[in-house]
């Protein structure tokens, strides 16, 4: 939100300065963004007098002028039609900067004259395009005076940061009662008065909004006025808007702007000869299409409001107006309108037509609806005084909504709930001073809601009223009360472990990534999502419309951009959320990551080879091993989703039912629809499934998860076995581990079938680990372990001890 501080000034009666201006804005939560004061920009500029112009002698459209400056007589040559003896213009001294074309002036010759300095046109000072001719000023003026001084351009513009709850402070009107609350001044009335109609409207309005629903438009008035003539608005209108970034049109469009930035009140106006009947605010019909100002054709479904003549669709309401219908230099008659249009259907006509307008902003937020008559009677006023007219009696069409409500405050909750200690008295004439109507009612008061605070509805934020006005930076700091003397700790279990995970891939050498968690539905499909409810309402973007149901999706298309780009070996990794349904449960924490390319870098020495499924177990394994799985007694079974290779993917389990990660190639199908041609590996490890270690009471301190330090030494014993070649090998080690408490590892050391192993079976070797606990084992005791080990891989697999 812009403004001037001189507009600022025509609402405030204050003699505060820009720099107490900006300050108390900030103090009142009206962050102020930026502050520009144009007479920097201008300062080199002056009024001066051309004493004598005379013909260039080597160049029929140039002229010698000696002009008299603040500094004293200098010679300039100049190409303006205009340039004659006695013309008082604007000057701009060598070394100066030139704004509208980003030159620095140096003295320069011109056809062999030499030249000091410039007088300059509207568009090099950057008042308008004009560039025909320099500027012309009165002839009245002191030679030397500042030329922003004398235009009026040394006004400061402001711009503030306007939360989506602040509607009241989209209009200078409602900034200066926030500052006038603040003890910044007092807020001067608008003193908008009802003018009197001379005739009766040549055009009715009507609305025709729907059986059920909210309405489109509850409220609509307007009013014609007649023998207009319409022309450039004054020049301190033009200013303003153009301080603001607004380009002056007409005096017309010119008005509208005006009371949207000064009051907040979006506007339109019509030509009223280019009015086909009355006009009515209806829903849009499906296919009708409107041309609108911005010189854009629209086609319009059936969700959209418009304002409507018998014709056709003439504007969408509280977006952006159509352009047959628009004022024009020829416009004699025009009709005012100002509505009430609904928020919600307002921001989403706008987002779905990717219209962004002044009035859109405003009406998505909410408007005063008791200031939709009194806008009127004040557009009314200036079009009048700058454009002339007769205007007809004021046509309505609907009703205000009931938004007349009121709050209980207790004085004592501005202590409770805002830190301060204030005299009920205070926070009475804040809220007071802010437009709220104050009643005492016992101890509390019945505070009722002015319409333009829709953004208020409850205790809380009167509180925050009254401590916003009284100063945010006056709470006192208050340290919060400490539960224990020693720290504890900040963490979850769940954000250790993703912690953990994390580190323990970068050691991998996998990079991280961070990617939305967001995908495209097609590719949530093919990852086991793409749920109905998991749909997204309002996506950012029509590729990331669903939730994911995995990171690996989305590190999959970073990585197709990484090869389009001439990456070749390369790994990802990202820790995040993933999601399968809507419940708080259904989002689990995962570790994914892919590896591309070679698994070691060429090298001279050594052969290379193509990253495997191997290579993504062992990254699966340290992640896993990192947050604190047990990875000692995990299983790998063979398979996995439909996504991975069927012959070349695994998976970890905890048992039959608790699937810990998934790792292997990746199916050629699926990387061939997302155009990726190299082989892909990957993995994905499942935080949540990790089981909590339980924590022991006591005294002593417990050891950290994951680590031990035995006292006694281990013993280690190996083994091979005569099984069949369908044997998988992780079932013998698997029934290994589980055949004594004392095993704590079990490793695959040799796999061999032919001489001296008989057709259709082979060898399996495995080294076993034991930890003795208490005292060292006996021999007899380390026998009776072998014979468990013996027995439960030949109940599991079928296999004989190899002698």
């Amino acid at each position: 939100m812009k403004f001037t501080v001189d507009w600022l000034r025509e609402h405030l009666d204050t003699s505060a300065s820009l720099d107490d201006i900006t300050n108390a804005l900030t103090s009142l939560g009206l962050e102020v963004e930026g502050v520009s004061d144009p007479t920097a920009a201008l300062a080199a500029f002056s009024v001066a007098r051309v004493i004598e112009a005379k013909p260039h002698p080597d160049a029929d459209r140039l002229r010698v002028c000696s002009v008299q400056t603040k500094d004293g007589v200098v010679e300039v040559v100049c190409g303006a039609p205009n340039a004659r003896t006695g013309l008082v213009g604007v000057f701009a001294p060598s070394g100066s900067y030139i704004p509208g074309t980003g030159v620095k002036l140096r003295k320069s010759k011109i056809r062999g004259v030499e030249s000091n300095g410039m007088l300059l046109s509207e568009r090099e000072v950057g008042l308008s395009d004009e560039h025909d001719g320099i500027i012309e000023l009165d002839d009245d003026l002191a030679i030397g005076e500042p030329f922003a001084k004398v235009l009026g351009l040394d006004d400061p513009v402001i711009d503030i940061a306007i939360t989506p709850n602040r509607q009241d402070c989209l209009g200078v009107h409602g900034i200066a009662r926030d500052l006038a609350a603040g003890g910044l001044g007092t807020l001067k009335n608008p003193g908008i008065e009802a003018i009197p109609g001379t005739s009766l409207s040549p055009i009715s309005v009507g609305l025709r909004n729907p059986a059920d629903g909210p309405e489109p438009c509850p409220y609509v008035v307007g009013r014609a006025v007649r023998g207009i003539k319409n022309g450039p608005s004054p020049a301190r209108l033009q200013r303003r808007l153009q301080a603001i970034g607004l380009r002056p049109i007409s005096a017309l469009v010119d008005i509208t702007n005006y009371m949207t930035v000064a009051y907040g009140r979006p506007l339109h106006v019509f030509d009223a000869d280019k009015v086909t009947g009355g006009l009515h605010v209806r829903l849009s019909n499906t296919g009708e299409k409107i041309l609108a100002l911005d010189g854009k054709e629209y086609a319009l479904d059936d969700q959209v409001t418009v304002i409507a003549d018998d014709a056709g669709v003439l504007a969408m309401g509280g977006v952006i107006g159509g352009e047959p219908s628009g004022c024009t230099r020829d416009t004699t008659t025009v009709f005012i309108e100002s509505a009430l249009f609904d928020p919600v259907r307002t921001a989403a006509t706008g987002r779905r037509y990717q219209i962004d307008s002044d009035a859109r902003y405003r009406f998505e937020r909410g408007l005063d609806p008791e200031f939709t008559l009194p806008g009127i009677e004040e557009a009314t006023r200036l079009v009048m005084e700058l454009c002339g007219g007769e205007p007809s009696e004021i046509v309505i069409a609907g009703s205000i909504p009931d938004w007349r409500r009121s709050v209980t405050l207790r004085p004592g909750r501005v202590a409770t709930l805002g830190g301060i200690e204030l005299a009920a008295d205070d926070s009475a004439r804040i809220l007071t001073d802010l437009g709220f109507g104050v009643e005492k009612t016992g101890d509390d008061f019945d505070v009722a809601v002015p319409p333009w605070r829709s953004d208020v509805g409850g205790e809380a934020d009167l509180v925050e009223e009254i401590t916003r006005v009284h100063g945010f930076d006056k709470i006192p700091a208050v340290p919060l009360p400490g539960k224990s003397a020693i720290a504890q700790p900040v963490l979850t279990a769940r954000q250790l472990r993703a912690r953990a995970a994390r580190r323990a891939l970068a050691s991998q050498g996998l990079l991280e990534a961070v990617t939305w968690s967001f995908t495209s539905q097609d590719l949530a499909e093919q990852f086991g999502g793409g749920e109905a409810n998991l749909r997204l309402a309002n996506p950012i973007s029509s590729e990331l419309d669903a939730m994911r149901p995995s990171a690996l999706p989305n590190l999959l298309a970073a990585a197709g951009r990484n090869l389009d780009r001439g990456a070749e070996e390369f790994g990802l990794f990202e820790v995040g959320p993933a999601y399968s349904g809507v419940a708080a449960s259904d989002q689990i924490t995962e570790a994914a990551g892919v590896r591309v390319g070679l698994a070691e870098p060429r090298q001279w020495s050594a052969a290379t080879r193509p990253v495997d499924a191997f290579d993504a177990k062992a990254d699966a394994l340290a992640a896993l091993a990192a947050a604190g799985a047990p990875v000692a007694k995990l299983r790998v079974e063979a398979g996995g989703p439909a996504w991975y290779h069927p012959g070349r993917s695994g998976t970890f389990q905890l048992g039959p039912q608790n699937q810990m990660a998934v790792f292997g190639e990746l199916h050629p199908a699926v990387l061939a629809g997302l155009g990726i041609k190299a082989p892909v590996v990957a993995f994905q490890v499942f935080l949540d499934a990790i089981p909590q270690q339980k924590s022991k009471k006591g005294k002593t301190k417990t050891a950290k998860p994951g680590y031990s330090a035995p006292d006694l030494p281990a013993v280690e014993r190996d083994f091979a076995f005569l099984v069949e070649d369908s044997v998988r090998a992780a079932d013998a080690l698997n029934s290994a581990q589980r055949a004594d408490p004392t095993i704590t590892g079990v490793t695959l050391f040799d796999v061999f079938s032919g001489e001296g192993v008989p057709a259709g079976r082979k060898s399996i070797a495995i080294g076993v680990r034991l930890q003795p606990i208490g005292q060292t084992f006996t021999d007899a005791e380390i026998e009776a372990i072998g014979a468990k080990i013996v027995a439960a891989v030949a109940k599991a697999t079928g296999g004989t001890l190899r002698t």
